[in-house]
């Protein structure tokens, strides 16, 4: 039988640890490894990223707006790291956001989700901010091909705050009451006991207290920007996270990628270190 996507993540972060490799090719990165500003560039960047993350970490999460912005040809770009990260044993998480009503966001779903396509990924993060109903066929698909999704539900940049500490319809806030919506389409499609292939994207800078959410059952994985560059740390992540700590996939990106091509690699084994004690301990 195929194991879900929870199933997968959750072995995952058991034996390869919590760091996830974010593959962001930023102009100045780019240019600082010596690329080109082209989507030859952005090809040559990810599949180094790739080379380097393979082995030492379990997930890499390509931001897919620094493909997109080459058109057609950084989509192929992006395709071909997707495949070679897949290929290497890496689960991805495509970083593309989207969210959309009816048959427009099933085939957002389709491109990412179905095995075969030519951007097929492990995950993909979702926009539920037109309502978590809207997802329904995204949350289908994943179920189908055991795939998983990770929907936007407190992240920290300060311009999301008016809005996700909102106080909803249930009296909770909206982040709160996206996570209870998730969680119940969780237990609906997974054995009891067994982690959930509906993640959430929770900012590791976020104060749970004031975002109004609270640990959250059954368990599923929790994307964390937020660590390296924007000042979380490794050995902030039980603190930050509580209870939940075992589901956090902490991802990292300019912090990083920013030892450049030579010392990616003792730079992901160095990350990796920390965490794995801070999880371990």
């Amino acid at each position: 039988m195929t194991q879900t996507f929870g199933e997968r993540m959750s072995e995952t972060l058991r034996t390869q640890g919590p760091l996830c490799v974010g593959i962001d090719p930023h102009a100045a990165l780019l240019a600082a490894w010596g690329l080109t500003g082209d989507a030859g560039g952005v090809r040559e960047f990810g599949l180094r990223v790739v080379e380097a993350a393979a082995g030492r970490v379990g997930v890499v999460k390509p931001q897919v707006s620094f493909f997109e912005r080459f058109g057609s040809a950084g989509i192929a770009a992006l395709e071909e790291v997707i495949a070679a990260a897949r290929a290497a044993g890496l689960l991805v998480i495509a970083d593309a956001k989207r969210g959309d009503i009816g048959s427009t966001m099933d085939d957002y779903a389709a491109a990412w989700l179905t095995p075969g396509s030519p951007l097929e990924s492990d995950a993909l993060t979702v926009n539920p901010f037109l309502g978590v109903g809207a997802l329904a066929g995204a949350f289908d698909l994943a179920s189908t091909h055991g795939k998983g999704l990770f929907v936007l539900a407190a992240t920290s940049n300060p311009e999301a705050a008016g809005l996700q500490r909102a106080i909803g319809a249930s009296g909770a806030t909206v982040s709160a009451e996206i996570i209870a919506h998730v969680s119940e389409r969780n237990r609906a499609a997974s054995d009891a006991g067994a982690w959930g292939s509906f993640g959430f994207v929770i900012g590791a800078t976020v104060d749970w207290a004031h975002a109004g959410i609270a640990p959250f059952a059954p368990v599923a994985p929790i994307l964390a920007p937020g660590f390296g560059t924007q000042g979380a740390t490794p050995a902030e992540l039980r603190a930050r996270f509580g209870a939940m700590s075992g589901a956090v996939i902490a991802s990292e990106s300019r912090s990083i990628l920013s030892a450049g091509p030579a010392g990616l690699g003792a730079a992901i084994d160095a990350r990796a270190a920390e965490y794995r004690e801070v999880v371990s301990a």
